[in-house]
Order: structure tokens, then sequence, then C-alpha cells
């Protein structure tokens, strides 16, 4: 495939995908999983069929490449903003999302002119585009996929009316696992409180019995017991 075309073809993508989820939509599985495979796929054979073979280094340029790219996909995962509209996951990427885009042009670019520097012609080239973006989307969808899964959000249907991975198919259960459940309420009691009473965690607390109050005492008893003292005081003083 001629290099400008590789360009242009990975600039529409690009622009395509960057434009419909800083707008939002809705969801499908099959989009945000499959079809990143498959551009993967394409990367993959573009780079078979230059006829060119690629050195150690290429590949460990390529290599890093890829990470660089999986790591900023799962940035923009996190950075997406998922929520339920109609029954289905719906996203939307914030505008401060962007600066992850801007992140994966600069480092692709980066690694081109380090590429060139190390005379890895394969990494340096622009056949390697397709692969990266590919890539930098299979990072963002193991990111969304399990947050939608664990909030038990279903994807959009698609076309034929079918949801791909459904909750109930083994994949999403073990998706799902990928991301921790949300921390259970505060409260863990769960006792049935009786009928017309409030559960005992919103029951007020058990405040302490006020002390015993003592009889008032008339003039004769203040009188003894004034006499009691002194008796006691005289005593200690003795000994």
């Amino acid at each position: 495939m001629n290099g400008v075309l590789e360009i242009l073809l990975a600039l529409a993508v690009a622009g395509y995908v960057i434009f419909r989820q800083v707008r939002g939509e809705a969801l499908r599985g099959k989009r945000l999983i499959v079809l990143p495979l498959v551009l993967a796929v394409i990367g993959v054979v573009t780079l078979s069929k230059n006829g060119v073979h690629p050195t150690g280094t290429d590949i460990a340029c390529i290599a890093i490449s890829a990470a660089i790219a999986l790591g900023i996909g799962a940035g923009q995962g996190w950075s997406m903003i998922l929520e339920s509209r109609a029954g289905v996951l719906w996203g939307r990427m914030p505008l401060r999302g962007l600066w992850w885009w801007g992140a994966l042009v600069a480092s692709r670019l980066v690694m081109m002119v380090i590429a060139h520097g190390l005379d890895a012609q394969v990494a340096a080239s622009t056949s390697t585009i397709l692969l990266i973006l590919g890539i930098n989307r299979i990072g963002q969808a193991l990111v969304i996929a399990p947050r939608a899964m664990a909030r038990s959000i279903p994807f959009a249907p698609e076309k034929d009316g079918s949801t791909f991975l459904s909750g109930s198919s083994p994949l999403a259960a073990r998706l799902s696992r990928l991301v921790p459940p949300p921390p259970p309420p505060l409260d863990t009691d769960t006792r049935q409180a009786p009928v017309g009473q409030p559960p005992t965690w919103q029951q007020p607390p058990a405040w302490p019995a006020p002390p015993t109050a003592y009889p008032p005492m008339d003039h004769r008893d203040r009188r003894e017991a004034r006499r009691a003292d002194r008796d006691r005081d005289r005593r200690h003083q003795r000994y």
C-alpha cells in the first residue's frame, strides 16, 4: 500500500473515531471490540507485503510503539464518560480526552524519529500506522468493556438486533471480573427489623439511663451527716 494512501486512511479512521467519540454515541460491541482487531490485522498484513523483512531493531521499536499505544488507549478508555441511555451503553469522550490523541500522535512521531536514527526502516515507515492505531483501539476496548459489564450496562444492539457479549456469555463474565465491583455500603447489617420498626442501623443509639435520684434530706438528716463528718475528721487527726 502506498505510503500516502496509508497516511490518508489512518487520518480518515482517526478523524472519524474522534468525531464520534466527542459527539457521543451508543456503543456497539462489535464496533468497539471486533473493529480494532480487524484494523490491527490489516496493519500486520500491510507490514508483511512491503517486501522488507523487519530486523530485530524494527521489532523492538514496533513493540515499544505498540505498548505506548496500548497504554494510551487504556487512558482513553478510562476518560470516556459511560452511562446508560435507553437501557444501552452510551459513551462520550470529554474535550480534555483529546490530549490522549495528541499524546498518541506525538509518541508515534518520536518513535519514527528514533527508529530512523537506529536504521530501523520498517519501524520508521508509515506501514505501522494502521497497526498502531488498531492496538490503540484495542487498549480502549479492554477498559471500556469491563467497565460497562461491571455496571451491567448492555451494549447497543447490532444491526441484526443481537447484543454482542450479552451478560450471560462466559466471555462477558470474565471481562466483568477485570474491573473490581463497587464497594459495599457502609452498613452491612442485613437483619430484618420487626414490622413497624426501623432497621437496627437506623435506630437511635441507646443512651445510658440517668443515675438514680436519691430522696431529699431534711434538716435532721443533714445535721446528723455533718456530725458524722466531724467525728470522722477528728478520728483521722488523732491517728
